[in-house]
């Protein structure tokens, strides 16, 4: 297990910005895992387990403790019935590629997950959605290794706590978890509408009838592709903020005064309002602020186009922040985690 020193972050993560990380290992096997974690902890150094970095704002400092990238692999099949499958899968995994493996199984319940980046151990950590499903739906359990404890444990799907975009391994107990791999329950049943608009309208444009997990899976990675911009191509770490989640009463003020603002009903008095909107609203879209460019396809998206540093990153975020606050009163939220 080797372990380097220096390496520039910015290398790493789908931004393309960020300082240098004192320490950098990669974690093959769950062992190596947590050999690491109890090596950073013994000596008082901070760590970060990294996946495929698009979720992950690194600042221009750097990391001044071990940044370990998750390589853990492994795909198996641990029960089936006639109706479901259940996978465990390493958290180094790509995850879509495991999307793609589900499909090849006439599997259904992450399809709509498709091309998003990343890995499978990333997955659980932010509770990944899109197109009308979380991956916390299909999530039977997380292992992982226990920085607390310095034992391996089994989280069952309540005990991650998975929220709209949060669970605990991005909550009070970040960092105390070192996921090793991640246990879904799908189905073999074809996945029934209604679908998300955005899906339904593209399946309908087609002449769609018969609905399968390919049929999805096909609809989400050109929807995706038309209003995402690749990582590799244009660099940016995906959606930077989260929708906006707000109570009844002030939503009920605003559609008062934007009769045309989109909503999505959800739980306990509450509405989700597309960020993207609202940054379109704000006259954003397309606008390059401090070197970041708001995609003029996705207000929520940020492309670095110019920027030097997380400082750019940051004024540019601010601002969009501050211009949404002031047109709408809603504080918006960064996704991406920061290192």
């Amino acid at each position: 297990m080797d372990i380097h020193t220096d390496i520039p972050l910015k290398n790493y993560t789908t931004m393309h910005i960020g300082g240098p990380a004192k320490f950098m290992a990669d974690a093959h096997t769950p062992q190596e895992l947590s050999e690491l974690m109890m090596r950073a902890k013994s000596q008082n150094m901070p760590y970060f387990i990294l996946g495929g970095g698009s979720n992950t704002i690194a600042h221009d400092e750097g990391f001044a403790g071990i940044i370990i990238r998750m390589m853990i692999k492994g795909y198996s099949v641990v029960a089936e019935t006639a109706g479901d499958i259940t996978i465990q899968v390493g958290a180094g995994e790509i995850w879509d590629d495991f999307v793609q493996r589900t499909i090849a199984m006439h599997a259904s319940g992450v399809e709509a997950l498709s091309a998003i980046p990343g890995t499978v151990g990333a997955a659980p950590v932010q509770n990944i959605g899109a197109y009308g499903q979380e991956v916390a739906d299909t999530i039977v359990s997380v292992d992982a290794f226990d920085s607390q404890t310095n034992q391996f444990v089994t989280l069952k799907n309540l005990d991650c706590d998975f929220g709209y975009r949060s669970s605990i391994f991005r909550g009070l107990d970040a960092g105390r978890y070192g996921i090793t791999s991640v246990t879904f329950r799908l189905f073999k049943t074809a996945p029934q509408p209604p679908f998300y608009e955005a899906v339904q309208r593209y399946l309908d444009q087609k002449g769609a009838t018969i609905y399968t997990p390919e049929a999805i899976r096909d609809a989400v990675i050109a929807i995706r592709a038309e209003k995402l911009p690749d990582p590799t191509q244009l660099p940016n770490a995906g959606s930077f903020f989260k929708n906006a989640v707000i109570e009844n009463w002030q939503f009920s003020e605003l559609i008062a005064q934007y009769s045309t603002m989109p909503n999505y009903e959800m739980a306990n008095q509450k509405r989700k309002i597309p960020t993207g909107w609202l940054i379109e609203q704000c006259g954003l879209k397309g606008q390059v602020l401090h070197g970041m460019r708001v995609h003029d396809k996705n207000a929520l998206v940020l492309i670095n186009e110019s920027a030097t540093g997380y400082a750019d990153l940051a004024a540019a975020r601010e601002e969009i922040r501050a211009a949404v606050r002031t047109k709408f009163h809603i504080e918006i939220e960064q996704e991406p985690l920061e290192l």
